[in-house]
């Protein structure tokens, strides 16, 4: 029996993996991923004794939040990065939340009033994307409305 025959497929699931085989789990192009790791929105994580950028499952998690914001909001880089911060900071008070040292009331206050604020500003990031999409969509249906109104015109004459 080698080695390989022993892994088990959560083993396979939770070993590092390459640039490639994550570009294909989340749908993207190693570009992207090279892109938004020069970009400072994934980690860099090292490399292989081969020279290979390595990655995991919370890379991979990562970079699926990243590509389905992106896609969803439409967000510029500066807005995406801004998006995936307070991600980050959140999870840093999530541990702090949930870390084995008892916090003080006043420290769960803080926690949870830095949340808020982080939260707050994806909640703006989400609106100022809807209240742009609104405004193409008043624009789309004045368009329709004009063409509709030449249209019987033009048919009223035909």
């Amino acid at each position: 029996m080698t080695p390989k025959d022993n892994t088990t497929a959560q083993d396979e699931a939770e070993a590092p993996f390459r640039i490639g085989e994550l570009a294909r789990r989340v749908g993207a192009t190693p570009r992207t991923v090279r892109y938004y790791e020069e970009l400072g929105l994934l980690p860099d994580r090292g490399r292989s004794e081969g020279a290979h950028r390595l990655y995991d499952q919370e890379d991979e998690a990562r970079l699926a939040d990243l590509i389905r914001i992106r896609d969803l909001l439409g967000l510029t880089l500066a807005e995406l990065r801004d998006w995936m911060d307070a991600e980050a900071a959140r999870a840093v008070l999530r541990e702090r939340w949930h870390g084995p040292d008892a916090l003080a009331s006043e420290d769960r206050a803080q926690i949870l009033g830095e949340s808020l604020r982080h939260v707050e500003t994806q909640v703006s990031l989400v609106r100022a994307r809807r209240a742009a999409l609104e405004q193409l969509e008043d624009e789309l249906l004045e368009k329709r409305r004009r063409i509709r109104m030449l249209r019987d015109e033009f048919e009223e004459q035909v």
